[in-house]
């Protein structure tokens, strides 16, 4: 017998159990699908569950795809948050693409703050990445705060933008959206959810072919001042997450993988055993 707390009595309703049970083996089933696989998979689920479909593409992650903003000549990042219909804002013109006439737009104050939070961002990410694309999106949340969206996709294979050219493919995609409350004795809340996408693959003689992709996702609540400013606050919680996701993907992915080679095929006595670099 499964005991709900905290739910309506609809819970125990069957169709109600069936819905929520799908949803959870749908969800389930996104987490262990390789970010590459992650479009063709969403694709048959919503094929087979067309009536979730809001909740599918509200709650599971995607690579993050690029267009052209032709009257800039720069890239911008596609995403839920950026789309009206088929369209999506740019962050550097603030127009749509394809032209949408009656798309929604932020406020004068909240563009100027969303323009203001993708100059800094472009120049963390080059910090950080060496190169790539961002993009950071701003709305107002129903009266009570605003909410803001950061993205960074990073190509560093050979044929992309990576500097060093150590990977044959390989790709980086971090999601970062962060919540505002209402300022409240010079205080506001700020909720981050973030998510990284990693997927690379190298290709040399002495080691073969290696593949390696895959998904974190974390929280963070912080009560912060707001006499240094919004986009100050967020930049130090963006910059922290990173830090804890690159260290715990170092630790989750790379370090089980090496755990697992040198387990199932130990190297010999003296040797050392590497992964690609």
């Amino acid at each position: 017998m499964k005991l709900h707390i905290g739910y309506s009595s609809l819970v125990d309703h069957p169709m109600m159990v069936k819905r929520n049970g799908w949803m959870e083996a749908a969800m389930d089933l996104m987490r262990r699908i390789s970010p590459n696989q992650g479009e063709t998979a969403l694709s048959a689920l919503l094929a087979i569950l067309p009536s979730h479909s809001s909740e599918l593409l509200s709650q599971v992650d995607q690579p993050l795809q690029v267009l052209m903003d032709a009257k800039c000549e720069k890239e911008f990042i596609l995403c839920e948050y950026n789309r009206d219909a088929d369209s999506y804002r740019s962050p550097w013109s603030n127009e749509y693409y394809p032209p949408l006439e009656d798309g929604s737009l932020p406020s004068a104050e909240m563009r100027k703050l969303e323009c203001e939070a993708n100059d800094v961002f472009a120049i963390y990410r080059d910090q950080y990445y060496e190169g790539g694309i961002s993009s950071v999106y701003m709305w107002e949340d129903d009266g009570q705060g605003f909410a803001a969206c950061f993205l960074i996709k990073k190509d560093g294979s050979k044929s992309g933008d990576g500097r060093r050219g150590n990977l044959h493919e390989g790709t980086w995609d971090a999601i970062h959206v962060i919540e505002v409350g209402a300022e409240e004795d010079g205080k506001a809340h700020y909720c981050l959810t973030s998510t990284v996408m990693l997927s690379l693959t190298t290709e040399g003689k002495p080691s073969g072919t290696f593949n390696l992709a895959g998904s974190i996702r974390r929280q963070m609540n912080c009560d912060l001042a707001v006499a240094d400013g919004h986009i100050c606050n967020m930049g130090k919680m963006i910059e922290e997450m990173e830090g804890k996701l690159r260290n715990s993907l170092d630790q989750v992915y790379f370090g089980k993988t090496r755990e697992m080679v040198c387990t199932l095929r130990p190297p010999p006595e003296g040797i050392q055993m590497k992964l690609p670099e």
